[in-house]
């Protein structure tokens, strides 16, 4: 009898357990999708595309009709910043930032 309660007992307790337990997690939300252009991307690359010559235009006017074009256009405008002789400022750089970041 003391057998049949303690089965009884570990029976009922059993669907108290599946209950318990908690739901999944929501899945994590998706990333935001990385920005076309940044300041990494290869000037050429960015010069490539309307959108991103005309930032380049509107921040840095004149840079890719400079003679020294072919030579520096494979570098980063991070990258171009160490030989700017301080003309390309945390200020430029990152306003021209802010609008390669809204390029879809």
């Amino acid at each position: 009898m003391m057998m049949n309660k303690l089965l009884l007992a570990a029976l009922l307790a059993l669907p108290g357990t599946a209950l318990a337990q908690t739901a999944p997690a929501p899945a994590p939300a998706a990333p935001a999708a990385a920005p076309k252009f940044t300041l990494d991307t290869p000037i050429q690359e960015i010069v490539a595309d309307a959108q991103g010559k005309a930032a380049i235009d509107k921040n840095l006017p004149g840079l890719i009709g400079l003679p020294q074009y072919d030579m520096f256009k494979g570098l980063s405008l991070n990258q171009l910043k160490a030989y700017s002789d301080g003309k390309l400022t945390d200020e430029i750089l990152a306003k021209t930032a802010t609008d390669l970041a809204a390029i879809k």
